[in-house]
């Protein structure tokens, strides 16, 4: 286990750490955040309801849900976290939308990008996000705060620049017509220093700082 006090002074003031718990056990979180680390990241919806029990009396501590969702689970999750990273069809934005409405609060998302056009992930292509901004506008009970992406797994890093350079000129374009689009949340435990250097606010780092997997 790194520390994430020694990470996080390697990235620039404003890019938060989110530390991506799938798998890691509830002490290992506790260890984290009685370092200071207060924002989790959770996969999978049964996962976060018993770690959020287990973990209910922690002052402050803010849920991330970065998994791909399905429509069953969708009552467990809005409401229940601070951030949905993987809003990545405007069909889902839609039901978050209503199952916002329907529990009269308002939830964060990020709109998760799939820029290399890759069959095996989710996400918007650029030209059906610009397409679709006037329609998302009109979903009050939810706030779009940013843009997020996972790009190919390539074994030179250095090749990854270019998909968070274009999900920052992305961001900028999708703000002038929703200016609470201002987040980027890229970049993992492999790539995490050049998604900082390209503009990432939110960095999702797991095994870097919780170790293998249980």
């Amino acid at each position: 286990m790194n520390s994430i006090r020694t990470i996080q002074s390697m990235l620039p003031e404003q890019c938060l750490i989110v530390a991506v718990s799938k798998k890691q056990s509830v002490d290992k979180i506790l260890d984290l955040y009685n370092n200071g680390q207060r924002d989790f990241a959770e996969n999978y919806s049964q996962e976060l309801i018993e770690k959020q029990f287990q973990l209910r009396d922690l002052v402050n501590l803010r849920w991330h849900f970065i998994g791909q969702i399905q429509k069953n689970k969708l009552k467990h999750i809005v409401g229940n976290v601070a951030y949905i990273h993987s809003v990545g069809s405007f069909e889902l934005a839609e039901l978050i939308h209503l199952q916002a409405k329907k529990k009269g609060l308002i939830q964060k998302v990020f709109l998760q990008l799939n820029l290399a056009h890759e069959p095996t992930k989710n996400g918007w292509t650029r030209e059906r996000l610009i397409h679709s901004i006037e329609l998302l506008k009109e979903f009050e009970n939810l706030e779009i705060v940013g843009l997020m992406t996972l790009p190919p797994l390539f074994d030179n890093s250095e090749l990854l620049r270019p998909y968070f350079r274009e999900l920052k000129d992305l961001m900028l374009e999708v703000q002038v017509q929703i200016p609470t689009c201002r987040e980027l949340s890229m970049g993992t435990s492999r790539d995490y220093l050049i998604a900082s250097e390209e503009g990432a606010t939110m960095v999702r780092l797991g095994t870097l700082i919780f170790g293998d997997r249980t």
